[in-house]
């Protein structure tokens, strides 16, 4: 408690109002959405989000959804509009404008000069019958009961609904598009995700002192390589290219089968014969998926003669 406040609860009751905002958007959806969808997707330029005060705020992010999910968007603030940013606007644009009363005045006044360049026009706003939604081509009516706002005053539920409905047109368009995990990591080249996507066996595969040995080997000596190996395995090579693979848990099977034995069996007699190898080029992303479906720690990278060229275990995919 603080001053009397139950903090908790405050802040339990504005999750829950916020939340009950975003679900209320499901029935208000209607064929407008997907005519700003057909709209944004037919645009040869690029989607001009736009607001004033906490919904040019959401703008912002909306825009940079946008921009990173396929749709070029930048978000033009109305009040820097007539200082000279009007000049980023064409007839290529669509330009989809927030305001929760629809009644804005400093985003109204870019309405005539969107109107005379005949620029597409998307509004979203509460109001079916504000000056926004006239105006606009296509309005996306999003109407909010109450803020959760105790007062009822600050915009909350109202922006957290834009957002999450930003949130859905840039997704819809992601779908429609086409628009998959590599096209994601083109425009995250810097961050971890990107580096996730784009990084290929190559770039961490370990290429020095790998441990071959022959299949004839005794097990004897595969103790040995394995245990020096540091990777828990060896490749059993022939003629240059891999004939198979064995593990520290092959060889401790080996020895709870084999016993006294175990010392004059080959490394043959026991390898995995059908490792799993991949090229250099494959995505660490997709080694990563088939070391886990095979439930292994480690994939041969071969050339493709079957030649060994290096090995990629679970540490290496630590990005």
């Amino acid at each position: 408690m603080l001053n009397n406040i139950d903090v908790m609860a405050v802040a339990a009751r504005c999750l829950h109002d916020e939340a009950a905002a975003v679900e209320s958007i499901v029935a208000q959806l209607d064929d407008s959405f997907e005519q700003a969808v057909a709209l944004m997707l037919r645009s040869t330029g690029r989607v001009i989000v736009t607001g004033v005060g906490k919904s040019g705020h959401v703008a912002a992010k909306i825009a940079a959804t946008l921009a990173s999910t396929g749709t070029p968007a930048f978000c033009l603030n109305p009040l820097d509009a007539f200082h000279g940013d009007l000049g980023m606007l064409t007839a290529d644009d669509v330009v989809l404008a927030l305001s929760n009363s629809g009644q804005t005045d400093e985003l109204l006044r870019l309405v005539p000069y969107i109107k005379e360049h005949s620029i597409p026009l998307i509004g979203i706003s509460g109001n079916a019958d504000s000056l926004l939604a006239r105006h606009a081509d296509i309005h996306i009516r999003l109407h909010i009961e109450h803020e959760a706002c105790p007062l009822n005053l600050a915009p909350t539920s109202s922006t957290t609904a834009q957002l999450a409905l930003g949130d859905a047109l840039a997704i819809a368009l992601m779908q429609v598009r086409h628009f998959e995990a590599t096209d994601f990591a083109q425009f995250h080249p810097g961050g971890s995700i990107g580096r996730r996507l784009l990084t290929t066996a190559h770039d961490v595969m370990r290429t020095e002192d790998l441990p071959v040995i022959s299949p004839e080997a005794s097990l004897t000596e595969a103790v040995t390589q394995v245990s020096r190996s540091r990777l828990g395995l060896v490749v059993p090579v022939e003629e240059g290219k891999v004939v198979g693979i064995l593990t520290d848990g092959d060889v401790r099977r080996a020895m709870e089968t084999l016993q006294q034995q175990f010392f004059h069996t080959s490394v043959r007699s026991v390898m995995t014969h059908s490792p799993k190898c991949v090229p250099e080029t494959m995505k660490i992303t997709q080694v990563q998926a088939i070391m886990h479906r095979c439930k292994i720690h480690a994939v041969l990278v071969t050339d493709p003669q079957g030649q060994l060229i290096g090995i990629v275990d679970s540490f290496s995919c630590m990005l």
